[in-house]
This record gives structure tokens, C-alpha cells and sequence, in this order.
């Protein structure tokens, strides 16, 4: 972008967004997408990561007119469940077990030559245990929850060979997620990339990032993917394009979803590394004028968890929350220490004593629609010259 007034006064202004990770909280996303649809504010760069990038490419493929709505919809009928299902069932939708995986996985467990059977009996692990049982039954004093929890791990459990079998089977065997995301027939890939909009000429260019998982002594790295990787910069950036795959990679939290395999390589979710992929938009376009960040999790949203369910989903929202937070100081400061391009920074702000909860249920993703769509006309009324599509 040239630094002289002058050629840049009246120009049509290039407007990137970044939509960035936060599970449960997505409706906020597609609220902001709604405000900023209804007032004629377009994008030619979408900068995306985890569940961001479901809903910006989702939102790209859609029809135009009404693309906010629709992915409203699709997330809808693909992610969130009704609140009365939530209730006594509170897991999205779309976090099937790969049973075949598991039960295959299962059924070769005991022939894998992986199996260490002569560590499966430890007689004299039993004998030190039966000792420690004893001692523990004979001193009242140490008959309190925290010793009689730290035998029953220890002197029971871990020493029994029915359970040290059982524990192994469900912690060792060849999968490592409790759900999959990506399946080459999967109805909700088919229906996401039903359309050629957002490969199509004219279309706004599209990143999200997946993690690149160290292989044979090379170290993990963030891969970014892109709608039309041949015509970014010099076609030599070494992104990767975007595909079905690439979407679930991008949101496969470890543990939770599998990793999920392109090529030679496995990937996992990028955004606990890099949730808005600013370096990217900094090389790749440096005739921006305005990077707008929405960001959807913030610390304040992290709410003391009450069951397991709270807990697991404040485990990736805390590192979302921060993460996020300290990409956009990063990227400021950037900005400061540099003359070349000086793009303004818009971000959205999350509503004061928001409602959203990191909960897969309807009422939650309509929550995140109504308070997403008031953030943006907040922004949008305390500053007329976002509206302007010129520069001034």
C-alpha cells in the first residue's frame, strides 16, 4: 500500500477478516458475518482457523444473498443439537466415533507384537501392594479420602491384570481421538463442498492452518492451505489447497478428534498455535487496508466448570482465549515497528457480559447470532468511516 495520501484517497478499500477459533461460540461469527452482509461490507481475504474456518468456508460456498443465514442453517442442522437433547447428551453432533477404527483397533490389540505380555503380571508389584493394604488397614489414621483414593489407584488398580489389561486396551490401542471428523462420504464435507463458489475466479481468497505433525527427525510446522495455492505471490508460498481433508484437519483438537492424514503427513488443529495467521496476510497482501478480527472466545467467557462436560470444553477455550488475545498485541506492535504497510486493525468486540457458553446447543448458537450481529452495529454506529468502502 502506497504511503502516499494522495494515491490512496478514493480508492476502493481491500478488507481482510479473520475468524478465528472457539468451538461452541461460532454463532458470534456468523452474527458478525450477518451484520457485516447487511451492511454492503465485503471482504477479498478470509484469514480462518478451527471452527473460524468452517464457518468461513461454509459461508463462501453458499449462495450469495443470503449466505449468513444459510450457514446459520448448516450449523444448525450439522453441529448443534436442540436443548432438549443437549440436556441429557451434551456432544456435538458432529463427533461420531470411528467405531470400525476402534473395534478393529480392539480386536488386534492383543497380537500386536507392540504388547509387552510379560509386564502384564508384576508378582512382586502384587506382593508390595498387599503389604501397603495391610499397613493401610491397620492405621486408622490414615483412613482419609486422599489415602484410600491414592490405594485404590495405586495397590488395586494398577496392579490388578484384568485392569491393567482394560487400561492399556482403551489408552494404547491405534487411535488417537475419541471422535473423526473426516470420512471420504461424509454428507456434511459433500454438502460444504457442493458448489465451486469458493474455488471460482473472483472469489475472495481463503487461508486456514492445519498442524503439520513431526515426521522421521523433521519437526511439526504450521501449514497453511489456500483456496488457489498456484496464484498466491510467486505460486511458491508452498501452501497447500484447500479440500475436505484440510477443513477437518484444521479443527482436530487432539484428543478429542483424530488426526486427520493428507499425503505422507498427519495434521492437527492449528489454531492452539496460531489462531489468525497474521504473518500471512502481512508476506501475501501488502495492500491491505483494513484486517478485521473477530475474535470469539475471550477469557471472561471461561466460567468455573460444575461437570466434566465444562471442563473439557474450558480446556481448549482457555488457549484460545489468551492465544487470540496476545496474536492481535503481536500483530499491532508489527505494525508500529514497520513503515511499509500500516493497514487498520478492526476488532470486534465480544459483548459486554456475554451470553455465550461453550455449549453445542441451539439456544447457544442463536445467542452467539443475536450478540454477534449487535457487536457489529455497536462497531459500525461508533465509527462511520468502517461503512465507507472507499479510502479516505
Amino acid at each position: 500500500m502506497s504511503d502516499d495520501p494522495k494515491k490512496r484517497k478514493g480508492r476502493k478499500k481491500k478488507r481482510a477478516i479473520a475468524l478465528a477459533g472457539g468451538g461452541p461460540a461460532a454463532g458470534l461469527h456468523i452474527g458478525a458475518l450477518q451484520a457485516l452482509e447487511d451492511a454492503g461490507i465485503e471482504f477479498d481475504v478470509f484469514t480462518l482457523s478451527c471452527i473460524g474456518a468452517w464457518v468461513g468456508i461454509v459461508y463462501n460456498t453458499r449462495t450469495p444473498g443470503k449466505r449468513a443465514k444459510k450457514t446459520l442453517d448448516f450449523f444448525s442442522e450439522y453441529c448443534f443439537r436442540d436443548d432438549a437433547s443437549f440436556s441429557w447428551f451434551p456432544v456435538n453432533r458432529g463427533f461420531a466415533a470411528d467405531m470400525q477404527a476402534q473395534w478393529k483397533a480392539w480386536a488386534g490389540f492383543p497380537f500386536s507384537n507392540k504388547r509387552e505380555w510379560h509386564n502384564l503380571v508384576q508378582p512382586q508389584e502384587i506382593l508390595k501392594s498387599m503389604r501397603n493394604s495391610m499397613q493401610l488397614a491397620a492405621d486408622p489414621g490414615r483412613w482419609s479420602a486422599q489415602h484410600l483414593n491414592y490405594w485404590m489407584l495405586n495397590d488395586v488398580l494398577a496392579v490388578h491384570p484384568f485392569t491393567r489389561y482394560m487400561t492399556s486396551l482403551v489408552y494404547s490401542s491405534e487411535i488417537n481421538g475419541l471422535s473423526k471428523i473426516y470420512y471420504d462420504d461424509s454428507p456434511v464435507l459433500k454438502d460444504v463442498f457442493s458448489e465451486d463458489r469458493l474455488f471460482a475466479a473472483g472469489a475472495p481468497e481463503v487461508y486456514h492452518n492445519a498442524w503439520r505433525l513431526p515426521k522421521d527427525g523433521q519437526p511439526g510446522f504450521m501449514q497453511i492451505f489456500h483456496n488457489r495455492p498456484d496464484q498466491v505471490g510467486d505460486g511458491k508460498r508452498g501452501y497447500l489447497p484447500i479440500e475436505p481433508r484440510s477443513l477437518c484437519a484444521c479443527s482436530a483438537l487432539p484428543y478429542i478428534e483424530e488426526s486427520v492424514t493428507i499425503g505422507e503427513h498427519e495434521y492437527t488443529e492449528g489454531a492452539l498455535v496460531d489462531t489468525v495467521n497474521f504473518k500471512n496476510l502481512l508476506r501475501d497482501h501488502p495492500d491491505l487496508d483494513e484486517v478485521w478480527v473477530n475474535r470469539i472466545v475471550d477469557d471472561s467467557q471461561v466460567r468455573p466448570a460444575r461437570s466434566l462436560a465444562d471442563s473439557l470444553a474450558n480446556l481448549p477455550m482457555q488457549f484460545a482465549a489468551e492465544v487470540g488475545e496476545n496474536d492481535i498485541k503481536l500483530f499491532r506492535q508489527h505494525l508500529l515497528n514497520q513503515t511499509r504497510m500500516r493497514p487498520r486493525v478492526v476488532e470486534v468486540p465480544i459483548v459486554p457480559r456475554t451470553q455465550v457458553t461453550f455449549e453445542w446447543k441451539r439456544s447457544n448458537l442463536m445467542q452467539g447470532y443475536e450478540e454477534g450481529q449487535r457487536a457489529i452495529a455497536a462497531l459500525l454506529a461508533s465509527d462511520e468511516h468502517l461503512r465507507n468502502p472507499q479510502t479516505a
